[in-house]
């Protein structure tokens, strides 16, 4: 950890939402005084999720109406880095959606065909899905055995909700490998390469010159470590102290809450 480096040095941060901003419908106490502090100093501020379940829109919407107005263009989501993705490797594909209608709607968009059919499947893209029914893993199955690629937009095994945690992303992809016999061959979510390129080309940054704040270490705090982004943990989503401790990864910084970052000096705040 650096406690010694305040954390004001940095031009650009890159908020979590779920754990770090809020909890469900519920924002973290002094998440906007954070915000809209690091905001009148000037600096860059972008937020990441890798829950595909709204659109930047959304995100921007609930934000503002939470109290920390927010634009669409400020807002970068698992769905939106997966429409870019593919744009870029296979602007043409025919897709398949193991998800709910944000992300159908956002790689629609995007000019992408989506289809039931699997001979018409090009690639499978699994989601984050409260919608995940047994029809949907035998579409998917029938298109993967006739060779559509296995692709997802993010790892997480849980998602932080006020009353706890719940399934997510995980759950879908390991239902489809566990009945295909494949490996989902990209994901595109944190800690993906993929979305970190996409967040650095959003801000005009470098990213020695970036914070990420997040509650996770295996995505936030891992997607951080392997690009050059320093790095911040707090405790108010999925990752506790007695999870640090046992942890191989660290974070250059650990928080309470979200609502400590804004303070000075940063050493203050940061638990060792």
């Amino acid at each position: 950890m650096e406690p010694e480096r305040s954390i004001q040095k940095f031009q650009g941060f890159i908020f979590d939402l779920d754990g770090t901003v809020y909890l469900g419908e519920k924002l973290i106490p002094g998440a906007d005084k954070t915000i809209l502090t690091l905001r009148n100093m000037g600096k860059k501020v972008v937020f990441l999720s890798n829950k595909p379940l709204y659109t930047r829109e959304d995100y921007a919407r609930k934000l503002t109406n939470m109290g920390i107005p927010t634009r669409a263009s400020e807002v970068i989501n698992s769905s939106y880095v997966m429409a870019r993705y593919l744009s870029k490797v296979s602007p043409q594909t025919r897709i398949y959606v193991i998800g709910e209608t944000s992300i159908i709607n956002e790689l629609q968009k995007a000019g992408f065909q989506l289809t039931e059919d699997p001979g018409e499947i090009e690639y499978v893209v699994v989601t984050f899905d409260r919608t995940f029914t047994y029809e949907k893993l035998n579409i998917a199955f029938q298109a993967i055995k006739q060779g559509a690629h296995l692709i997802a937009t993010n790892p997480d095994r849980t998602c932080p909700h006020e009353d706890g945690e719940i399934p997510d992303c995980a759950g879908m992809i390991g239902a489809v490998e566990a009945v295909t016999g494949q490996k989902v061959e990209v994901i595109v979510g944190k800690p993906s390469s993929i979305m970190v390129e996409v967040i650095l080309n959003v801000m005009k940054l470098r990213p020695q010159d970036c914070l990420i704040i997040g509650d996770r270490l295996s995505t936030d705090i891992t997607m951080g470590k392997n690009s050059g982004i320093h790095t911040a943990l707090v405790l108010t989503g999925v990752t506790n102290l007695a999870d640090l401790k046992k942890a191989k990864i660290k974070p250059d910084y650990v928080f309470e809450s979200i609502g400590e970052i804004h303070k000075e000096p940063a050493g203050q705040s940061v638990k060792k």
